[in-house]
């Protein structure tokens, strides 16, 4: 355990956080989305479910503000103007951390192969659909 660290960051994710950078992507992935096909490099949060994850990476990643759309969601059905539930969540936890960054949707398979070029994907015990996220890294400045 460390102070002021959430202890969903484990050992694993913390050395990826850590290890990613600046522009790099991590995707947060529901318990239904294929990851070990799609990963690079897959961390493992079954259990868990998204928003929690969401929150715990968002608390010591920062997002690059140096692009105009850094933070993307999955879509259902080729609808990028229907937001489900779980969305809304999405959106109002990334608003929390990062409120001046707005949540993009991405349409299937625009998401699915931004999820299968990120640098990880973290896949969670989320049972709900398109619970999906994707990150990208901004820069601590000086």
């Amino acid at each position: 355990m460390l102070k002021g660290i959430d202890p969903l960051l484990g050992p694993e994710l913390l050395a990826t956080l850590r290890a990613m950078g600046h522009g790099d992507e991590i995707a947060i992935v529901d318990g239904n989305y294929p990851a070990q096909e799609h990963a690079r490099r897959l961390v493992r949060m079954d259990g868990h479910l998204l928003l929690p994850v969401l929150n715990a990476v968002l608390s010591v990643m920062p997002i690059d503000d140096f692009v105009e759309d850094a933070i993307f969601r999955s879509t259902v059905g080729g609808r990028p103007d229907q937001v489900e539930p779980v969305h809304r969540e999405i959106i109002d936890c990334c608003g929390y951390h990062e409120p001046k960054i707005s949540v993009t949707p991405l349409i299937g398979a625009d998401f699915y192969a931004r999820v299968k070029a990120a640098h990880t994907i973290v896949q969670t015990g989320e049972p709900r659909l398109y619970a999906n996220v994707i990150l990208r890294k901004g820069v601590i400045y000086p």
